[in-house]
């Protein structure tokens, strides 16, 4: 069955960036799985922090229920691991982990964050994480055993929120017109991150009306991506 692996650093990202091509992939039959490396507790949670009372723990467990229950309606399983953020710190283990969950899943696609970003250190990180474990992943002798035979998927890159200050040139749009309502229900819930509701729907019908006008096919809600590594085709179609 074929799959979609998502390496995202905090809870929003996903929904925000990717919640078209997971609803749209999970509504396929296809298994769709996150690997969520942070909470975003630090800098990514300001409409918790203005709770009173709020504590590090509170915010780390609202976090974690939003994106639990965002990635099961788009129709995703998530994982966490708790990395911290603002800075968002890889180990080691965490690669090894990661290299573990590409073996077992052995996904044909995998989607994550920007290779640039001035505006979130974050972000690259979790990018290099993805590619490491991509890397690593297809290594024969990296834990040599069944489960050693692995072919490394394209890895897309979805769209940073400063797209013009982070490098990012999409070469793919895909229409989520499909998938949109269910990725627009998954705003509501992430109550954390309101401000961003309202800004991404802008980003889905600017990226639709683009596809529209590439492809020459009806288009209203699209989601950019930018191949990591060249497509090796048999015929251009």
């Amino acid at each position: 069955m074929p799959g979609v692996l998502v390496v995202t650093a905090h809870p929003g990202d996903f929904v925000w960036r990717a919640g078209g091509a997971i609803a749209l992939h999970a509504a396929r039959g296809e298994s769709v799985h996150i690997v969520c490396l942070s909470f975003g507790e630090r800098g990514e949670s300001q409409g918790e922090w203005a709770k009173p009372g709020a504590t590090l723990e509170k915010v780390k467990a609202a976090r974690k229920t939003e994106a639990e229950q965002a990635a099961g309606i788009l129709g995703a399983t998530v994982e966490f691991h708790d990395a911290g953020d603002y800075p968002l710190v890889t180990t080691p283990e965490m690669l090894e982990r990661v290299t573990d969950t590409f073996r077992a899943m052995k996904p044909d696609v995998v989607l994550t964050h920007a290779d640039e970003d001035p505006y979130n250190l974050d972000h690259p990180t979790a990018n290099r994480l993805a590619r490491a474990a991509r890397i690593v992943a297809q290594a024969a002798g990296h834990k040599p055993g069944p489960e050693t035979a692995y072919r490394a998927p394209q890895l897309y890159m979805f769209e940073p929120h400063q797209t013009e200050m982070c490098g990012f040139r999409p070469d793919l749009i895909l229409n989520i017109d499909s998938a949109w309502e269910t990725k627009r229900r998954a705003f509501e819930f992430l109550p954390t991150q309101t401000h961003l509701w309202a800004y991404y729907e802008r980003v889905a019908l600017n990226r639709g009306q683009q596809g529209a006008r590439n492809s020459g096919r009806k288009m209203t809600y699209g989601e950019a991506y930018q191949r990591a590594f060249p497509e090796a085709l048999d015929a251009l179609r």
